[in-house]
């Protein structure tokens, strides 16, 4: 017979689980990462607990947000470009997005990721 205690019980391991799954999975993706821009040149971007960016390139894209989406983080600059990082097997791989384009649109550019720390 199943209870109200089992039925609680249940839902709260499920809770839990959910949980711990995105705490780990943003934990993968908070730090410091070495990108790279169109042109191939390099720079930083900090990926902060709370939600918040920064980035090294330029005066450009100093801040934003990030978010996990579907097992990726996306970066929202405040200058309309969007960075995602994605795993893809053992590596990282970063996808850029002008503004007024989606993540689900054609990349502006595509190049691996590095996470510093």
């Amino acid at each position: 017979m199943v209870t109200k205690f089992n039925k609680f019980a249940a839902l709260l391991s499920v809770v839990l689980f959910l949980g711990i799954s995105t705490n780990v999975l943003a934990g993968e993706y908070e730090g410091s990462w070495l990108l790279y821009d169109t042109h191939g040149g390099g720079f930083e971007a900090v990926l902060s607990k709370d939600g918040s960016a920064s980035g090294t390139h330029g005066d450009s894209m100093k801040r934003g947000t990030w978010k996990e989406i579907d097992g990726a983080v996306v970066i929202s600059w405040k200058t309309g470009w969007t960075t995602r990082i994605a795993k893809q097997g053992d590596k990282y791989v970063k996808t850029s997005f002008k503004p007024g384009t989606t993540i689900t649109d054609t990349p502006t550019d595509t190049s691996e990721a590095k996470k510093k720390n």
